[in-house]
């Protein structure tokens, strides 16, 4: 069996990656110009100050793109196919990149509601998202 690529965590994005094993999806907020940020960094792409800090982002946002992988994106995905790969806008503007899971994949279109859940694979635990009912 071909293990699955997984994330390093490094000293920007440590936090991230603790916050998932908690369950929790942590973003970082500007506190100089109150912009959300995500990727994890040192300093805010809005404004370049560097008091960036960590806050709790309420998980839920819409599908802003996707792509249907017919194909795996390698050995190790092969079993996974057909999956989402989807840029999730969450309610704090920032999009994420992710896979939305637990749906019917004719059924995801651009603007829907979805909601983070949190899924373990090996030591990590990964930001995956589901519909949501609104």
């Amino acid at each position: 069996m071909i293990e699955k690529p997984m994330p390093i965590p490094d000293g920007d994005s440590y936090v991230f990656w603790q916050g998932c094993k908690e369950h929790k999806l942590l973003i970082q907020k500007c506190e100089d110009c109150s912009s959300y940020i995500f990727y994890p960094r040192v300093l805010c792409p809005n404004c370049f100050s560097e008091k960036v800090q960590w806050v709790q982002s309420s998980g839920v946002g819409k599908v802003y793109s996707f792509t249907i992988a017919r194909r795996p994106g390698g050995p190790a995905f092969k079993d996974e196919v057909p999956y989402v790969v989807a840029l999730i806008e969450l309610d704090e503007g920032v999009r994420m990149l992710s896979n939305i899971i637990d749906v019917d994949i004719d059924k995801v279109e651009c603007d829907m509601p979805v909601e983070v859940v949190f899924q373990v694979e090996g030591d990590f635990t990964l930001p995956k998202f589901k519909p949501r009912a609104i």
